[in-house]
């Protein structure tokens, strides 16, 4: 077998070609650089520095050591109602979301009339402010004259307080949380969308009927898609805040008191915003736990097509 000889010539024509590429690369990404130190990595290590202060806005900052962390693991009961009612509310609200998501886009990735439209009216409530939102769940709960409650008097069902009561108040949230399916719905969607076709009409020839093309087809073919849309679905429902904070400031008696409210009081109304910052990092600790146990799972149940099992 002949072979090609490379001049030296063309090894330095390649080499500058690679070092141009590596040079414009290098410039293309400095602005994502700059914006990543500037607005991510940097305020990032300035809260675990904050986090070890005492710092009122007013006064300069007293470093405090670990004191922070000592008091909201021991003395502070807020923080294990906050944790207790965050983790309750994305326990039940996430696995909601996800399985509602995934069972309008399999319907939405059939062939209706109107479909572009309808898949439209389903993501719209996705992208609606959450001010917006919660205003318009605020009235919808109203124990008063909120249209759930006017509804059930009508089969004779007498509502509860919902947002008003301690009881109801975070299966308000978690019932609201179903409002923005639709970001979860368009990512399936977009997963259904490239299951060759092939797949289903072979299993189809072997008999087997829809339940077993889509157990045993769409969902190992979209569990990267699942993957992507539980660890997404657990950051957010952790971080709840604007809903809270809008339509019960964490009330009635600290019910709906999620972390990120709790952290925000600490910060913005009582001014410690050293413990705030210690706070924040307790949180970030708790998703990447969440989210690493997460990923080391995916190895037992996410298949990616093309690879060889066991590697």
């Amino acid at each position: 077998m002949s072979t090609i000889a490379v001049t030296p010539q063309a090894k330095r024509r390649r080499g500058s070609m690679q070092r141009t590429e590596a040079i414009w690369g290098i410039c293309l990404a400095l602005p994502w650089m700059f914006g990543f130190i500037i607005w991510t990595a940097g305020p990032m290590l300035a809260s675990i520095v904050l986090s070890l202060t005492s710092w009122d806005l007013l006064s300069p900052p007293k470093f405090v050591g670990l004191q922070n962390y000592a008091t909201l693991i021991g003395n502070d009961p807020s923080v294990l109602q906050s944790l207790k009612v965050t983790t309750i509310y994305a326990f039940f609200a996430l696995p909601l979301n996800l399985l509602l998501g995934l069972f309008v886009a399999v319907l939405l990735n059939q062939k209706i009339k109107a479909q572009s439209f309808i898949r439209t009216v389903y993501y719209l409530p996705a992208v609606v402010s959450g001010v917006a939102v919660a205003l318009l769940w605020s009235w919808i709960f109203s124990p008063d004259f909120g249209m759930l409650n006017t509804l059930l008097s009508y089969v004779g069902i007498q509502g509860p307080g919902w947002l008003a009561s301690e009881t109801w108040v975070l299966p308000s949230f978690i019932l609201m949380s179903l409002w923005g399916v639709g970001g979860a719905m368009i990512i399936y969607l977009a997963g259904l969308q490239g299951i060759p076709t092939e797949l289903y009409e072979a299993a189809q020839v072997d008999g087997a009927n829809d339940w077993i093309r889509f157990w045993s087809i769409t969902i190992p073919m979209i569990s990267p898609v699942l993957l992507f849309n539980l660890i997404i679905g657990i950051i957010q429902a952790l971080q709840e805040f604007v809903r809270a904070y809008v339509m019960t400031n964490g009330g009635p008696h600290d019910a709906s008191l999620f972390f990120m409210l709790y952290l925000y009081r600490n910060a913005f109304e009582y001014f410690k915003m050293g413990y705030a910052s210690s706070l924040a990092w307790v949180l970030f600790a708790y998703i990447m736990v969440l989210t690493l146990l997460v990923l080391r799972s995916s190895a037992a149940w996410v298949y990616y097509e093309g690879q060889i099992k066991g590697r």
